[in-house]
């Protein structure tokens, strides 16, 4: 079943389990649709998966930077070694952020809200991973 976007009892197990006040890096692991499906379809002109999360992060980026954090690496994926084999993914994106308190800022900010609609339309799958980056 795919997962595009967090339910609130992810978003609390997610705030949970992170270290409060600490750097954070988010993996993304994007699979694109051909087409974009939004949901309401005569508001939005036809485009790739692709092209409608071009859309998402045109907001999304400047948000991310809003909040203090950056992307540290997009990067597509050519092929899993270890993984399940019907398993698939296009781009994987890495962004670190500040503390998760400022990732979940950001994710209630109104303007990256009404942008997500372009992330849901766009993506087939994905997975948003939670690291702490090691401390030096």
């Amino acid at each position: 079943m795919p997962s595009i976007n967090p339910s609130p009892q992810q978003l609390a197990q997610f705030a949970a389990a992170m270290p409060a006040g600490q750097p954070i890096l988010m993996l993304n692991l994007l699979r694109y649709r051909d087409q974009a499906a939004y949901s309401d379809a005569s508001s939005h002109s036809p485009c790739s998966g692709r092209e409608a999360y071009a859309r998402y992060s045109r907001t999304a980026l400047s948000k991310v930077r809003g909040v203090g954090g950056s992307v540290q690496l997009l990067a597509g994926v050519r092929a899993a070694l270890i993984a399940p084999q019907d398993e698939h993914w296009d781009e994987m994106l890495l962004v670190s952020y500040p503390s998760p308190e400022a990732f979940l800022a950001m994710l209630a900010d109104p303007e990256y809200r009404a942008a997500t609609e372009h992330r849901s339309a766009a993506l087939a799958d994905s997975r948003l991973i939670g690291c702490q980056p090691p401390t030096v």
